[in-house]
């Protein structure tokens, strides 16, 4: 019963980190832009995602532009897409494969062995595709940190973490705990001991005697 509500409990995990993964990829404050510096302009809010560039205005009006050439971006931000797409195909089978191999689904009573074996396969999916949303957003994070520092960068230029680049951080953290919870639901192998031989039994005495 507790390998039940601890596959459960991997599983709400990993779908949560999924979910987040999609937020994540969906947002455009993957970097917003920064104010350090003399010329400090608070009227307008300027940030960055995977897919536009918006701009925010104290009034409240939001214009945003969406990349025009794929061609045209740098290799991190395509590098970051692709792993985000793969990570969340990825969650999304892991999520069909885990589901079989939930105790609490009727699918594949009859084999436990091949039931808890799919649910391991689906943890592992599970950190395949938390790995890939982790290495996307801290390579993503690296190159802002980067160009933050870098003194080629003008100051008017620089941009700092954005909110959607801490959801990519925890949906990968959810992802990867939720996978490793359900792949402790790993089938133990029984040790196999050899067949005990019966004991000879006693012949029946006859009663009598011998000299």
């Amino acid at each position: 019963m507790a390998n039940a509500g601890l596959q459960l409990l991997g599983f709400i995990l990993a779908f949560l980190g999924w979910i987040g993964t999609i937020v994540s990829t969906a947002l455009p404050q993957w970097k917003i832009y920064s104010y350090a510096g003399d010329n400090i302009v608070t009227a307008q809010a300027i940030y960055e995602g995977l897919w536009m560039s918006c701009v925010s205005q104290s009034t409240g009006q939001i214009q945003c532009k969406v990349f025009d050439s794929l061609l045209n971006l740098n290799s991190t931000l395509q590098a970051t897409r692709a792993l985000m797409v793969i990570g969340i195909l990825l969650g999304l089978i892991a999520i069909f494969v885990a589901t079989i191999g939930m105790k609490c689904m009727k699918c594949m009573e009859d084999d436990e062995v091949q039931k808890m074996r799919m649910a391991v396969t689906g943890g592992v999916i599970f950190l395949i595709a938390g790995l890939a949303i982790l290495v996307a957003t801290a390579w993503y994070g690296n190159r802002i940190v980067q160009e933050f520092y870098d003194p080629m960068t003008p100051v008017n230029a620089r941009y700092e973490f954005g909110q959607a680049l801490f959801t990519g951080w925890a949906a990968a953290s959810l992802c990867l705990l939720g996978g490793a919870l359900l792949c402790c639901s790993c089938p133990r192998k029984t040790t196999s001991y050899p067949t005990p031989r019966p004991y000879p039994k006693p012949t029946p005495s006859s009663g009598k005697d011998y000299v």
